[in-house]
């Protein structure tokens, strides 16, 4: 039998090539636009592309990583994903650049939901939520540190190196892996390959619609017809997963209160965690004029963090309950989204920037680990691969589509208006998640001593 702490690790490196590479582009885009082109719209579609086929496959392989083993769902989603990175790499043009993401997606939704399977399979109790805070405080860690690494690199070497990177750490977890075992299977299994194309093709729509909006208008036969249709395409996937046998989005789970709650929040949270990081990004870059390094270090604040205090609070949370948690968190978030009002064109780091960063890395480390122990928490262990991906899913595809519309947001410029636009909405988001948090979650009472 694999030794927990061992299992931990290969959860939280095969998860850390997925978070990292869904932020360090952020910081990459601008360096990507200058050498391939494409403006505002081909950076959103470098971003978006991952988050499409991230969000909509992530449930086939929750679905699949239950009926055939973490274990082996977990090494295929590494080598497709090196294989994606090294292509993403070499990318002679925009095309071929976003074709690449497409897949790096389609094979990271292969690694978040079986790492949190194989925690939730692994370790019970007080120690689950350990465990938890441990993987949410690195995978996150990874997220938000991914600007840093990524600026490093474009300044030093290349954007494409930033990419390249993910070849170590598949590596490293690869060779983790050597006689990794599944505790337990689902018999049965099925694939759903038309709810998947259904579930890709509504979102694809959606997203194009949004990212083509700001330069096609919304009265465009070419807006108004993929925004139709794919929101009609999402609608029949939804439909066909009332009735499916084997439905890789399981709508009986949103029957557990906790469940459904804790994922609405998600979306509030994660949509304004996807376009804040976006717009950051780039503002500092293209606005404020730093350097990719500098812009990146921007956000190290936020890192540190979420290192510091995201295990301590999923313990607490796992003692305490979650609700406060999940409440206090997205409201210090949207605080020190609002922060971010006061910068002017007098550009200033230290007194206009950093204050946000610190409180709204102390609201990140207080929401995620216990918000992700919730979702998890609330779901029998047995159903944990799906469970894990439905949330997963869910905050990728709300940051999918805050990232589509931020044209609209910004108001087809990221200028100083656009960027305190942005913070503005960041923070609406951030409490609408908190109050849903104070309204949705409970406590579940423990269970009672045994005689």
């Amino acid at each position: 039998m694999t030794h927990p702490n061992r299992v931990l690790w290969i959860a939280i490196l095969a998860s850390f090539v997925s978070f990292l590479d869904g932020t360090i582009v952020n910081v990459a885009l601008p360096a990507i636009d200058r050498e391939l082109g494409g403006g505002l719209a081909t950076q959103q579609w470098v971003v978006d592309g991952y988050l499409i086929t991230l969000g909509a496959l992530m449930l086939v392989a929750g679905s699949v990583s239950d009926a055939f083993g973490r274990a082996l769902v977990l090494r295929v989603g590494l080598v497709g994903f090196g294989v994606a990175s090294v292509a993403i790499a070499a990318a002679p043009d925009p095309a071929f650049l976003v074709a690449a993401r497409l897949l790096q997606g389609a094979a990271g939704a292969f690694l978040v939901p079986s790492s949190l399977a194989l925690i939730t399979s692994t370790f019970s109790g007080a120690a689950q939520a350990r465990a938890i805070g441990t993987w949410t405080s690195m995978t996150t860690g990874a997220m938000v540190a991914g600007p840093v690494i990524g600026g490093a690199l474009v300044d030093l070497a290349s954007w494409r190196w930033a990419f390249l990177l993910n070849v170590v750490p598949i590596a490293v977890t690869l060779w983790l892996c050597r006689g990794l075992r599944d505790p337990e299977r689902a018999p049965g299994a099925r694939v759903d390959l038309l709810a998947a194309g259904l579930c890709v093709a509504g979102l694809g729509g959606v997203v194009f619609a949004l990212i083509e909006q700001p330069r096609l208008g919304w009265a465009s036969p070419a807006t108004i017809a993929p925004l139709a249709g794919g929101a009609a395409l999402f609608a029949l996937f939804l439909v066909r997963q009332r009735s499916a046998q084997h439905p890789i989005l399981p709508l009986d789970l949103f029957r557990a209160r906790n469940f459904w709650a804790g994922n609405l929040a998600t979306v509030f949270v994660y949509a304004a965690l996807a376009l804040n990081g976006f717009v950051v990004a780039i503002y500092l870059q293209q606005g404020a004029g730093l350097t990719a390094t500098a812009a990146g270090l921007a956000s190290l604040p936020i890192t540190l963090l979420m290192i510091l205090l995201s295990s301590r609070a999923g313990a607490l949370a796992g003692k305490w309950g979650a609700r406060a948690f999940m409440t206090a968190g997205p409201l210090l978030m949207a605080a020190g989204s609002l922060l971010l009002l006061t910068v002017a064109p007098d550009f200033h780091y230290a007194g206009q920037v950093l204050p946000s960063m610190l409180v709204f890395g102390l609201g990140l480390s207080l929401t995620v680990a216990p918000l992700t122990s919730t979702v998890l928490g609330a779901i029998a262990p047995e159903r944990s691969g799906i469970a894990s991906a439905v949330n997963n899913a869910i905050s990728r595809v709300a940051g999918l589509i805050a990232v589509a519309a931020i044209g609209s947001i910004v108001g087809g410029s990221l200028d100083l208006d656009g960027f305190h636009r942005s913070a503005v909405v960041v923070a609406a988001l951030l409490a609408a998640g908190g109050l849903v948090s104070w309204a949705g979650i409970r406590t579940p009472r423990p269970a009672p001593e045994p005689a």
